[in-house]
């Protein structure tokens, strides 16, 4: 009888294997197609600001208000995919948001394409919205470090391709065909996305077949449970902001992403103006920090595994903010290896504020409190990139530094403070998780 149980179990372990594949492949490119499609005009920021007579703040609104739209998007986005599922709402989105893509090279007028930007955004809080809590249910709560470590440095790879694919091509198609050049590479992932994304586990299907054919028995039954599933959704949004660690991530990730997009955002005008004055090209390759930003991302989950979370996130802060004072000499070589401390110290906090919120958010919330701190990360991109580049514009490189230097030391504040007031139970399982 054991015998006969063997090749099940190694059927078994094979589908299992090869859902892992399928699962890295498919976030993978989605990462790749959202977030090189959401960062690509970065850029190309100073060639918007000289086509439409723009200053540093008004033209970095092509990022902000994307990021907004996502910010704003992202939490009813998270929400109904508690009721029709993750994939469908991964599956939309990068179809979406690289078709947007496509049009964009053709605005007219930078209002045009600021309404255009705004709709992406909508687009592409579909993926970063759902893809902790599709993970979280695709691979286990167990794998939930490493997995997401794993998808935000396919994140990190879709950020620096776009900006890189973006940069590149400015001096030779301009801005125009820089953007298309994006979207043609974002399409393809996203086609590679809706080809090898798994469908959910089977109980996670069961549960959908058997809702889907109770409504089919009775309308009165199904306004009964549409209106209990409602119920548990606003009761789950409560759960994900009552827990004080939970509020420190989400805090975390508003702050950390406004001092980082803030920084990005204006490096292209420090880059290629005096003293520096680089070519767009050049000047982009800045954008190769991001590889540190990747390794960083998966290495997090070991350095969480040894020191806890709340350690290694407030060095992670404090590696950012040193990075970011790095750049403050008008030293091609200083401004390189900031941007290159800053990116590895900034996406380790990232990593560890995402898998801290997946972990922490109860079962029944999980989708919420993902989608909560989806909408702080991207408020902060909004909101602080415009700030970033304003201060940028109006006072200087030194004075942004000292900008999200606060926003850092903040954010370090918020952590120290919410884990203090945990159970000492609770702190020890970090410790180790």
């Amino acid at each position: 009888m054991g015998v006969a149980e063997e090749p099940g179990s190694d059927e078994v372990g094979a589908e299992g294997r090869s859902t892992v594949r399928r699962t890295t492949v498919a976030m993978t490119a989605a990462g790749i197609c959202s977030f090189a499609l959401l960062y690509a005009p970065q850029p190309v920021l100073p060639q918007l600001a000289d086509q439409f007579a723009l200053g540093p703040g008004k033209a970095s609104l092509a990022i902000s208000v994307a990021t907004g739209a996502l910010a704003l998007a992202v939490l009813p986005i998270a929400v109904l995919s508690e009721v029709v599922g993750r994939r469908p709402i991964i599956v939309a989105s990068v179809l979406a948001s690289a078709l947007l893509g496509l049009l964009l090279p053709f605005a007219p007028s930078f209002e045009v394409l600021l309404v255009l930007r705004v709709l992406q955004g909508v687009a592409i809080a579909g993926f970063p919205g759902v893809a902790a809590a599709y993970l979280v249910e695709q691979l286990g709560k167990a794998g939930v470090a490493a997995a997401v470590g794993a998808m935000i440095a396919g994140n990190t790879v879709g950020g620096m391709s776009g900006r890189l694919v973006s940069g590149f091509t400015t001096d030779w198609l301009g801005w125009h065909g820089a953007l298309a050049a994006v979207a043609a590479v974002s399409l393809a992932c996203a086609l590679l996305t809706v080809v090898t994304l798994p469908h959910p586990p089977a109980h996670i299907r069961k549960r959908g077949s058997f809702a889907i054919a109770k409504r089919q028995q009775s309308s009165l039954a199904h306004e009964r449970r549409r209106g209990g599933r409602l119920r548990s959704v606003l009761g789950g949004l409560g759960e994900a902001v009552r827990k004080p660690v939970l509020l420190a991530q989400y805090a975390v990730g508003l702050l950390g992403m406004g001092a980082f997009v803030g920084l990005y955002n204006a490096a292209g005008f420090r880059l290629t103006g005096e003293p520096l004055d680089l070519s767009p090209a050049i000047a982009s390759l800045v954008f190769l920090a991001y590889a540190m930003g990747a390794v960083s991302s998966v290495t997090s989950a070991r350095l969480v595994a040894r020191f806890g979370r709340r350690r290694s996130q407030l060095a992670a802060l404090a590696v950012t903010a040193a990075g970011a004072a790095m750049t403050l000499p008008d030293s091609l070589p200083f401004v390189i290896a900031g941007f290159l401390v800053l990116t590895a110290g900034f996406f380790a906090v990232h990593s560890i504020a995402n898998g801290w919120t997946a972990v922490e958010a109860p079962e029944h919330a999980r989708g919420q409190a993902s989608g909560l701190y989806t909408l702080a990360y991207y408020l902060g991109s909004s909101i602080g990139g415009t700030l970033g580049s304003v201060v940028y514009g109006s006072l200087g490189w030194p004075v942004l530094i000292a900008t999200v230097g606060g926003w850092l030391a903040a954010a370090a504040v918020a952590s120290t403070l919410a884990t203090r007031t945990s159970s000492p139970a609770m702190v020890t399982a970090n410790a180790g998780s």
